[in-house]
């Protein structure tokens, strides 16, 4: 068994508002805005007691729409080296947000994207 839980998606859109809606209609789902001024960001709890949360992110569509999931682990900067070493690309390297979350996003080998994250020391 692993213990690297998937524990958090995002939607990345340029179209956030009928994103919002159309989860909201097929999943019963509410989002709460939690983005930076000019940087949507919202976040649900989709996923209850027995999934995941996550959130759409707004982008301006300069780059294609994507959907990704993100696992927990340990040391982002090492996960990263690990991708690396099994084939995969480091396409956002780690950072750390003022919240203390530090996160990073992969490729596998095969093109499909992925995301990488620790959260806050509590």
């Amino acid at each position: 068994m692993s213990s690297t839980p998937v524990t958090w998606f995002e939607i990345g859109t340029d179209r956030p508002e009928e994103a919002e809606r159309f989860y909201a209609e097929l999943f019963g789902w509410a989002f709460e805005e939690q983005g930076a001024p000019g940087r949507s960001y919202r976040v649900t709890e989709g996923g209850g007691d027995r999934g995941i949360g996550g959130a759409i992110r707004a982008s301006d569509g300069s780059t294609p729409n994507y959907a990704v999931f993100y696992a927990q682990v340990a040391n982002v900067a090492d996960a990263c080296r690990r991708a690396e070493a099994a084939g995969g690309t480091v396409l956002v390297p780690p950072v750390t947000v003022p919240s203390g979350l530090t996160f990073a996003q992969l490729a596998d080998p095969s093109g499909s994207r992925l995301g990488v994250y620790t959260p806050p020391a509590s």
